[in-house]
């Protein structure tokens, strides 16, 4: 290898581990911006159509106007049982991924109604698991065509795949060092499994008052905290012995001939805090209707952020050359999610209660705030304001009381728009849930809900189309909580 070159990259490798396998882009500010849907047993039970009916702790999370609606002091607990499951089709290659299932402590609070000469004043403590990260991607296919991984990374004069002999350095006739070439033109079978979990924590104090009959204001301050991890295993093979002995990948290195296989794996982790504010209304028309609006103002979110790879190419006789682990590389940043705008309805009727809103989150407004050069982030954003668009959330829900019984039972739609501009509606995340409550005492009170979603995504190994996998995505979530009224 030229010495030049192997110098170069020693001091690349040394001052900035900067690779082209992983970069921070859109789809970090979009994993923090999109909504959760865990937020209440009773209000999932009914598709989370719950801003305009307030009366339960979920109130907080939705509307926190609706507190003002409850009358006597609450204590709540419940968990969340999340499970997730997938099909890929990669280059007509079929494969299921494996069942990941995760079981988290879902909410714990207070409310507790302040006695007042007239009207209401309520004051809430909630904390609350909204969101949690668990997916896995597993694909395995040949693809026929002219790239691969290892190209791309070369593409980008990136160091790994030099150090691996896959690439080498070109010179124009003074000897001045142009870029990286590789003779990998791709016809490679290419498999991998991408794993993701963690979760994202919700540490809420809200507050309503009736300032005139029937009609309540109400705010909510939340303070967030959470992890995320992603894990990437990713392999390229010669199963087509296209490359063959009489083949050096590095003209200059004997032992780059026979090339066989390539193997990437990095992980990200993430350890997350932020904070943000909403604030509501909410107006009792008659004792039949009620109409809220509520507005949770974009939060901010500081990513705390290390990064690990791995990588490894294979060649005739056992020949193996390896990427210097990367232990320590760490980054530090701030993302600012979208607002999001919700208007709702409600009717009660008897022992008939129905909920309806739709919430407006314009994606665009998604910004990656500091961590990074300006022209990072300015490019960083402009791809953010590119690709994204604003979404309308529907959610639709019913609650029924059984008369002369202690059960209630419930049943609701939510429907998700994916926010990618050229997204078609099977890209959205379609809900579908049940619930039922049963009053134990007059005190106690236990609620249960399952919600079953559906729908596609696609992701790139590299480039746009080059190495995409299709999946088909079904998640099934169960809430359990139980109430003390006092």
């Amino acid at each position: 290898m030229n010495f030049s070159k192997k110098i170069f990259y020693f001091l690349v490798l040394l001052t900035s581990f900067s690779f082209n396998s992983f970069a921070q882009n859109y789809n970090d500010a979009f994993r923090l911006s999109e909504p959760g849907i865990f937020l209440g047993a009773r209000a999932l039970g009914m598709g989370n159509a719950f801003s305009a009916i307030g009366n339960d702790f979920s109130a907080v999370l939705f509307n926190p106007a609706g507190l003002g609606l409850i009358k006597k002091a609450e204590l709540i607990g419940g968990f969340n049982l999340n499970s997730f499951d997938n099909k890929t089709n990669f280059f007509n290659n079929t494969r299921s991924g494996a069942i990941d299932q995760n079981l988290k402590l879902g909410e714990f609070g207070v409310v507790i109604p302040v006695p007042t000469i007239q009207g209401s004043f309520v004051v809430a403590l909630v904390f609350n698991q909204p969101k949690i990260f668990n997916s896995i991607v597993s694909f395995n296919g040949f693809n026929p065509n002219n790239n691969s991984y290892i190209q791309d990374l070369t593409d980008f004069n990136d160091d790994i795949a030099f150090k691996l002999a896959l690439s080498y350095p070109l010179y124009d006739s003074k000897n001045n060092y142009l870029r990286d070439t590789t003779r990998i033109k791709g016809k490679l079978n290419q498999r991998g499994t991408y794993q993701q979990n963690g979760f994202l924590n919700n540490w809420n104090a809200a507050g309503a008052i009736e300032v005139e009959k029937d009609i309540f204001v109400g705010a909510t301050i939340s303070i967030y905290s959470g992890e995320f991890n992603k894990t990437k295993d990713y392999y390229e093979e010669d199963v087509n012995n296209n490359y063959p002995s009489s083949l050096l990948l590095d003209p200059i290195e004997p032992t780059s001939a026979d090339f066989k296989s390539f193997y990437l794996s990095d992980k990200l982790i993430w350890d997350i805090s932020g904070y943000g504010f909403n604030i509501g209304g909410l107006i009792k028309l008659n004792e039949i209707i009620n109409i809220a609006a509520n507005i949770k103002f974009a939060k901010n979110f500081t990513v705390k952020e290390s990064y690990v790879v791995d990588a490894e190419s294979l060649f005739g006789n056992n020949n193996r050359f390896t990427f210097p682990r990367a232990v320590d590389i760490k980054s530090e940043y701030e993302i600012r999610t979208p607002a999001e705008y919700t208007l709702a309805l409600a009717s009660h009727n008897g022992n008939l209660e129905l909920g309806a809103s739709v919430t407006i989150i314009d994606y665009r407004s998604a910004k990656f705030k500091s961590g990074f050069s300006t022209s990072s982030i300015q490019n960083k954003n402009a791809d953010i304001y590119d690709l994204f668009r604003p979404t309308y959330n529907l959610n639709v829900g019913v609650e029924y009381k059984i008369p002369s019984s202690k059960v209630t039972v419930r049943g609701g739609i939510m429907v998700l728009q994916s926010p990618f501009k050229d997204d078609t509606i099977e890209y959205d995340k379609k809900f579908l849930t049940v619930g039922i409550g049963y009053r134990l005492t007059n005190k106690f009170t236990v609620d249960g809900a399952f919600a079953y979603g559906w729908w596609k995504d696609l992701g790139d190994n590299y480039g746009s189309g080059l190495s995409r996998t299709y999946q088909d995505i079904k998640n099934q979530n169960f809430i359990f909580s139980i109430k003390y009224n006092y």
